[in-house]
């Protein structure tokens, strides 16, 4: 297959993508981070004020903000959200969005369309770099995977950061992969910027640091080892010391490039923020977090003028530390916690992700342990040469586990997105088991016509029904997922339809996040209803799109006559059991809908229905 080939198959592959996630988000009202992150990359790009929604790095905001500058929009800076509240994110969203005369489809879709070109321009930039390394074959595969998963199909269509995560751990890992097996100044530079630009895309990149640590270590202890094995170990430890110290003083480097990039776009984005408002809002911001002393020197930085975009950034780590450890309230598998389940992530992505690419994960992970019980070299030395001749494979392993572990014990669990950054390299693995499992074998120079007919049957005839049973379940992936469309963010695979539905594992945005309000609206009007009582969870304003008609409910003033709607993270909520401590009011517990079933559904997310004019007694 030549290169000309492989790209235009990729390039399709990718135009599909792009089709799904563009046709698919159309209808899609503001999901709950945009009513946030739009508003305030327009800010940016416009004002060159960041003083909205600090808890995320600028870049990929700034993407979503630059097709705004566009339109004739109207930005009410006079409004106190903006001049007067500390981070009042959610409110100038709404201000901006819904009550300034502004068009919010056309910003929401003109926000959207640069995260769908960095999702292609991602999945290009993946391609290239797995057939680099791993061949066409396996890169085309694991094209496909990243194209078709649900997972990426609906998180790359919005304007938040967990596209911008994945795409950040992918180039920071990479470069840094780069940098190691070649230390050039040029690898340096690049493996800096990589490190930089991951470091302004979302705050959890900084895990970036201890994983650099951790693979720098097992680079220097395996580098050399064949020239090691006769040396006397104090003459190992101070080569390998030697050889470590000669990497720091590179990796240094690498950090000190990183951090000027993080500063000097940090700097652009407060430059007309002004100084004592920044000072004032993160003492505010700040006001309850533990270690004074990184407070104290944040604030002080932010009344430093050259050190304001660092003092900054600074703000919005400290800001991300504060809450991950003060979790968040979820619904998950029947009850209810403002904490976390360890299993929380295996779980969700059992569900979340296809079957279908389950099954070759699996198969995948059978064939590595066929291959590691078959080795004859199960020593240590031995897995010291299989890591150094296999070191982008290792990393990626490590990575995969490393970022597992740290997710797991986390105290945040509000949906399988949290986990994509280790999908690309998931996908990567196991199309890399598959391909070198199909593949045929050849008998080198046959002297006879026997071994040449033998030859050809195994390059040829034995590997079909492997060929047939990998392109069934390709088949079945992208089959399931132009049969899923529109509804990416709310897909659960077919283990819940022999279970439960999808909704009663979890939900928040592995399936509800507000993105189904304007479908509601359109099944209004089209159903000629004059009034439905509504309790909305999302970025849209119901308002909006259902003017008169909409009445806003919640459960403590009782059933409401004729119809109510309800998204499904709060109908969720109210129904789960309370675990570990928390305490749900029975007021807020929605019992009036126990046994009456909805009529319908706008979209996947918001259920419906239709409650007896006289009230429920």
């Amino acid at each position: 297959m030549t290169k000309s080939l492989q790209n235009t198959i990729a390039v399709f592959i990718l135009l599909v993508m792009f089709f799904l996630m563009a046709s698919s988000a159309w209808n899609d009202s503001a999901i709950m981070d945009e009513l946030a992150h739009i508003p305030a990359g327009y800010s940016y790009v416009r004002f060159g004020d960041m003083r909205l929604n600090p808890e995320h790095p600028p870049l990929i905001k700034d993407l979503a903000g630059l097709p705004l500058l566009a339109l004739d929009l109207r930005f009410p800076t006079d409004h106190r959200a903006w001049k007067d509240e500390v981070n009042g994110q959610w409110e100038m969203g709404s201000v901006f969005l819904y009550e300034s005369g502004n068009d919010p489809d056309q910003i929401l879709r003109f926000a959207r369309f640069p995260m769908m070109l960095f999702a292609i321009f991602f999945g290009w930039v993946f391609f290239l770099w797995a057939r680099k390394h791993y061949g066409a074959a396996t890169a085309i595969i694991a094209l496909l995977f990243f194209a078709f998963s649900p997972t990426f199909l609906a998180h790359s269509k919005y304007v938040t950061t967990d596209l911008a995560a994945s795409f950040g751990f992918f180039i920071g890992i990479t470069t840094f992969l780069r940098f190691l097996n070649y230390p050039s100044y040029k690898n340096i530079l690049i493996a800096g910027v990589g490190f930089g630009v991951a470091q302004l895309l979302k705050f959890s990149l900084f895990l970036l640091v201890p994983f650099y640590a951790a693979i720098a270590l097992v680079w220097i202890l395996i580098s050399h080892f064949e020239h090691l094995e006769r040396v006397p170990l104090q003459k190992r430890v101070i080569h390998h010391v030697k050889h470590g110290l000669r990497y720091f003083k590179k990796i240094i480097l690498i950090g000190l490039i990183g951090l000027l990039l993080i500063a000097v776009v940090y700097q652009l984005h407060v430059l007309n923020y002004p100084v004592e408002k920044q000072v004032s809002d993160t003492t505010i911001i700040l006001g309850s977090f533990g270690m004074r002393p990184l407070v104290d020197a944040t604030v002080w930085m932010a009344n430093t003028p050259p050190l304001r975009g660092f003092a900054y950034y600074m703000l919005g780590l400290l800001m991300v530390v504060q809450r991950a450890a003060g979790g968040n309230t979820t619904y998950f598998l029947g009850t209810i916690l403002s904490g976390s389940w360890w299993y929380y992530f295996p779980v969700v992505y059992l569900v979340k992700e296809t079957l279908a690419f389950h099954i070759l994960t699996a198969l995948a992970g059978i064939l590595a342990a066929k291959k590691i019980f078959k080795s004859n070299n199960k020593t240590f030395k031995g897995l010291r040469q299989w890591t150094r001749e296999h070191f982008i494979t290792f990393s990626l392993l490590l990575f995969i586990a490393f970022y597992w572990i740290y997710s797991m014990q986390a105290n945040l669990n509000i949906g399988v997105r949290h986990v994509l950054p280790t999908f690309p390299f998931l996908y990567l693995l196991v199309a890399k088991e598959i391909k070198e499992w199909v593949k045929g074998t050849i008998i080198v120079n046959p002297h006879t016509f026997g071994a040449l007919i033998k030859s050809l049957y195994k390059l040829y005839i034995r590997p079909i029904p492997k060929y047939l049973f990998i392109a069934v379940i390709m088949l079945w992936i992208v089959t399931g997922m132009l049969n899923t469309w529109p509804g990416y963010l709310a897909y659960f695979n077919e283990i819940t339809l022999f279970t439960m539905p999808g909704y009663e594992w979890a939900v928040d945005s592995n399936f509800d996040w507000g993105q189904d309000l304007k479908r509601l609206s359109i099944w209004a009007k089209e159903n000629n209803i004059e009034r439905v009582a509504l309790h909305y969870f999302g970025g849209g304003s119901p308002t909006y799109y259902m003017g008169d008609i909409f009445e806003p409910w919640w459960s403590a003033k009782g059933a409401p006559e004729g119809y109510f709607a309800i998204s499904g993270t709060i109908l969720q909520g109210s129904r789960g059991e309370p675990a570990r401590g928390f305490v749900q009011k029975k007021e807020d517990s929605y019992e009036w809908l126990t046994g009456i079933k909805p009529i319908g559904k706008a979209g996947d997310s918001i259920f419906i229905y239709n409650l007896p004019v006289t009230g429920i007694q």
